[in-house]
Formats: C-alpha cells, structure tokens, sequence
C-alpha cells in the first residue's frame, strides 16, 4: 500500500513537472540575438513532401519570441486552402516571458474566412486565422499546422532572412521526394544541402543556427538575398501534365491550358472586322483591337482550382465583360487573331519592385499576364487589366524585364521595353508674381511623360473626379504652403504618355523678410530632400534604377523697390550616377532660375555607394540655394 501511494505521488509530480515545465523562455535567449532586434525565431521548420506526381504535403512549425510592438505582425499566422488544398491540422499557443503558456487557441478560436476581395468574382481560396497578439512584450507564439494538396506545381523558395531586424536561433527546410520526382533547385548565397537516403525517397536539408541577419542595403538587386529557389521537374495539375525541364516545355504546358479557348462568338469577331477593315498597319489595328476590350471589359479577380493558371473561355468574358489577368489577354488575342494579328499570351513577373526573372531556372516565376504583338523589329505590348492604361505602355509595372511569351512551339524569352532617361521627363515652368510682403502667386504648368506619368498614381487620377484630381495635387506640389485655385490635367496618350498639369497658387509667405532683407528659394517645387544613408562599409553592389530628367524654369516678377543683394554663381556637377546644373540670372525685374537634373541606371561596384551619397548631397545642398533681395525702402 505504501508503495502504491509513493508511486502515485511520484506520477502527480511528475506530471506536476511536466504541465509546469516552461518553453521557450526569453531569458535563454543569447543577448547578442537580442540586442536591435524586434523578434527572434526561436524555431522555423518547414518540410514539403512530393507524394506523387499530382500530390504534395507541407509541414510548418514556428516559434517567434516577439520583443516589441515593431514586431507584432508575428503575432497572426494564415494558412490559406482552396478544393485542391486542405488544411490536415493547426494550432497556435501564446507563451509569456517565462514560458508559461498563456493562450492556447481553441477550434473556435481560429477562424476561417473566405480570401475574397472588392477584385474577386471567383475564388475558392479560403483562410485559417490565428491571432495571439497580446499586449505585455516581450511574449512567444507558437504555430504549427499541416496541409495536403492535390497537385504539384510549385515549391515554395527558402530565404534565410525574415527582416534584417529579427534574429534566428534555429531554422530548417526539408524537401523530401522520391528519387523519380526528384526536384531542382538553385542556390544563391546558401551552401549545398545535406542529402539523406530514404528508401526509395530522397531529402534534402537545409540546417541553419544563431543567424544575426545582415543589415539590408539600399540599392540592393533582391536577387542577392539569400535564399533557394526549388522546382519540380515533371508535375501534373487537375490533370494536365507538364514539365519544368526548358522553357520551352513549361510554355508547352501552359499552351495545354489555353488550347480551345478563343473562341468569339461571330457577331463580336464582325463587330472587330468593321472596326478595323480601314486601318493599314499592324499597330493601328491592334490599337482598335485593344481600346475596344478597355472599353467592353473590367478586371475582376479569377483563382478557382485550375482556374488560377487557366484563362477563362473567351466566350466567356465576350459575354460577361469581365475577367482577370489570364483572361482579358486571351480575349485579346483571340479578337487579334480573328483578323490576322498574332498575338501571344505572355507571362510576366509584374510589379514596380519584383525581383528579376531568373533565366536559367525554369520554374513558375509570373504573376501576371499581357499580350506581346509582334511588330517587325519592334513588339507591341498590352496591358489588358487597365481600361485607362495608354496602348503600348508598360511603364514600371511591366516594363525594362524578362517575361515568358506562350507560342505552339513552347515558351520563349522575351524582354519588355526600356524608357531611356530622356523619355522620363519632368517639365516644369512656373511664373511667379513675388510681393515685397514675401506673399506669392504663382502660374505652374508641369509635363510628366513616360514613368514620371505615373508620379503618385497621376496616370490613374488623371482620369478620375475633379475632387481625386484635387486630392493628388494637395498629396503631390511639393511646396510647404500653399492656396490651390484653378487646376487642369491633359492626358496625352501613347507609347511614352504624358501629363500636363496646370494649375494656379497662392503662396502665402513663400519669402521670409527680415529688416529690409527678403530670402526666396529659388526651387520652387522641386526640391530633392533625400540623401541615403551613410555606410562605413558596402558588401554588395550598388543597383541604382532611377532614370529620368527634369527641367525647371522659373521666372519670378520682382516689385521694383527690391533688388538682389548678390546673384548666386552658376552650379554644375556630375558623377555616374547623374548630371546637374542651376542658373540664376537677374535681368529688367525678372529673375530667371533654371535647373535640370538627369539621373542615369546602372550596377556599380560597392566602393561606389559613397559617390551616391555625395551626389545626393550635393543635389539637395544646390536646391536649397537662397537668394537675398534689399528693399530699397
């Protein structure tokens, strides 16, 4: 009997123990993990498993300590599914600073919620919600959740780093596969995994610990990042069969999905024969071709099972007016096709900021599609989402980049075009009436051509209400007060769009006035402010993307009973990064300012990031040039 008891008090102790038994407590954090950071992962695992051909699972475990508000966003997880994607199990545990669990999620507590959008028609993407925020930091949280899918098509790319600001303690990723489905895979900054035998599967790993991530440089290409890139080689999805081997064969695959579906029913293909049957060129044709789905179609949001990578019937979107980016293409290219006009069905990894298209890695890197319309020694390019966007621009969402074009002979590569500096303008001229009060008024007419067309999403308020138009001229003069009165915005479609905005000011106190002394800024809206940041050292190359001129000439009426005290010597400096030059000239009452500044893209080496920084100051210490007038009174 005794020994009966002291076993049962042994087994409540020890399970006393392990309930109590604190995880993951901050204290045993090594402090060097800490110190500037906002969240360390404590622990990240993630395996993807190839089943089959046409069937994968994903396994994710990760515990982040989060040490203050800045990281926060580590404090929700979502784990999307669709009809093809189910979620197998999931859970989320809160720990405090000692440990000790403090919210454990029930089944209802994790929500599940449709991923549609104000841009979705039809989607079955759904989503499992977790959310243990909590308000004392610092604290721990603790997902972990399953899923299985229906297909193979991709795998998702393992980068190293969360934030330059978030620390790693312990992170692993797996692949496991069997040897005849065997994957590839790029690394970039990563060294070769650890392969283990399994039978007749195969595992790749990838082990990493106590990472102190590097602080991100600016001007940085993201391909530097280290990461890997990891892709089948043979897949299937919802039956279709294809391989990743060439790019070639993916644009065959792809081909497969499209196959018999351009069909238009005949009294459209009339309406587009009648529409263009006087137009001579190729250009002018697809031109009538492409304003005619702007004004007959809207995107909307398509991702149902194969839908995501399948373009609807062109019938379909004929007869609805609506599709997504798959589908308003393909329409096109069906209409042009139905009057002699090849046009392609391009993928496109699309976006101001996307990485570059990795070319000797074939793998599904698009998030986008357009049509390219080959033109003689030139190629047309159509953006069919946009029911404003002029024809044949791309700008900084498509343009200057690799992209797949689908052809019967598979996937080619192709490259969007590129706007030199002289295309991406800013002119601006302004007449300014000065009083000897130090109030102003002002007459500004600025032209913005090529990617300076889209400054603040001007390319899509130039088409909206006057009260938008008036929203973006108050988010966008670059004047620190100032009174708006009458205002105008011309759109000049084309290949290099432009936009004129005129608009009229009153600049209350625009000089200061001190004694008999009246101080202007002889800029008057085109003041650069920024200067990056200083480094004592650089590791990577300096990836420098601007491109584009402005011009500025500003005349300014002077009252006669004010003269300039001294005129300011002419300024002129370049590097390789860029020209700029001012003139002040004062003639009959009038001073003249002029200004223009040219900024040339290009890969320097890292000893040149330096030079970036003393060309940035030398622009903003020339543009807050002052000039200092006398009264004569």
């Amino acid at each position: 009997m005794r020994l009966l008891i002291i076993s049962f008090l042994l087994t409540i102790s020890l399970s006393l123990v392990a309930k109590d038994s604190p995880k993951y407590p901050v204290s045993s954090i090594p402090q060097k993990m800490k110190d500037g950071m906002y969240a360390v992962v404590r622990e990240d695992f993630y395996r993807f498993e190839i089943v089959s051909i046409n069937r994968s699972r994903q396994k994710v475990h990760k515990v982040i300590t989060i040490l203050n508000e800045n990281g926060k966003r580590f404090a929700t997880e979502a784990v999307f599914y669709d009809k093809l994607e189910k979620v197998v199990s999931v859970s989320g545990i809160a720990y405090d600073a000692n440990g000790e669990v403090i919210k454990k999620l029930k089944n209802n507590e994790i929500f599940d919620r449709s991923a549609y959008d104000a841009n979705s028609l039809y989607t079955d993407n759904r989503y499992k919600f977790m959310d243990l925020e909590q308000a004392t930091y610092p604290y721990t949280v603790e997902f972990e959740y399953e899923t299985e899918t229906k297909y193979l098509y991709a795998i998702p790319t393992f980068r190293l780093y969360y934030d330059d600001e978030v620390s790693i303690e312990k992170e692993t990723y797996e692949v496991e596969y069997p040897i005849v489905l065997k994957p590839r895979y790029k690394l970039n900054s990563i060294e070769e995994p650890r392969k283990e035998r399994l039978g007749d599967n195969e595992k790749l790993v990838w082990s990493f610990t106590n990472i102190i991530p590097e602080k991100f440089e600016k001007y940085t290409s993201h391909n530097l990042i280290p990461h890997v890139m990891l892709a089948p080689t043979i897949f299937e999805y919802e039956g279709y069969r294809g391989s990743m081997a060439s790019w070639k064969d993916y644009g065959l695959w792809q081909m497969q999905l499209n196959n018999g579906r351009d069909i238009v029913d005949a009294a459209t293909l009339e309406k587009i024969k009648q529409l263009t049957q006087n137009l001579k060129s190729t250009e002018e044709k697809a031109k009538a071709v492409y304003e005619y789905v702007q004004s007959r179609t809207r995107y909307v949001n398509i991702s149902l099972g194969i839908g995501g990578l399948q373009p609807f019937p062109a019938d379909v979107v004929d007869k609805n007016g609506y599709g997504d980016c798959k589908a308003l293409s393909n329409y096109t290219v069906a209409l042009l096709k139905s009057i002699g006009i090849k046009g392609y069905f391009t993928t496109i990894q699309a976006g101001a900021n996307e990485p570059e298209m990795i070319l000797d890695f074939p793998s599904h890197q698009g998030n986008h599609v357009v049509v390219s319309v080959p033109n003689g020694r030139d190629t047309l390019w159509l953006e069919c989402t946009s029911q404003t966007n002029p024809f044949g621009y791309s700008g900084t969402f498509t343009g200057n980049r690799y992209a797949l074009m689908i052809t019967e002979e598979g996937g080619k590569i192709v490259r969007t075009p590129k706007l030199k500096p002289e295309q991406n303008t800013q002119y601006q001229k302004a007449e300014v009436v000065l009083e000897k009060s130090g109030n102003a008024k002002a007459k500004v007419s600025t032209a913005y051509s090529g990617i300076q067309y889209e400054i603040g999403d001007l390319d899509a308020r130039i088409n909206s209400s006057f009260d938008e138009q008036k929203k973006w001229l108050q988010e966008n003069l670059n004047i620190p007060s100032f009174e708006l009165g009458t205002f105008s915005m011309i759109n000049k479609k084309g290949k290099v769009p432009s936009a004129i905005v005129n608009v009229d000011l009153t600049l209350n106190r625009y000089a200061s006035v001190s004694g008999k002394r009246i101080f202007i800024t002889p800029n008057l809206m085109n003041r650069n402010t920024y200067i990056p940041p200083k480094l004592e050292t650089r590791k990577n190359p300096v990836v420098f993307k601007n491109s584009y001129v402005d011009i500025d000439t500003i005349v300014y009426s002077i009252p006669e009973e004010i003269y300039p005290e001294f005129v300011p010597q002419p300024v002129k400096f370049s590097s390789r990064y860029g020209e700029y030059e001012a003139n002040f000239k004062f003639d009959q009452g009038k001073l003249i300012y002029t200004r223009k500044l040219k900024m040339i893209p290009g890969e320097h080496p890292p000893a040149a990031y330096s030079e970036l920084v003393d060309f940035y100051k030398n622009i903003n210490k020339a543009d807050n040039t002052k000039l200092v007038f006398l009264s004569k009174t």
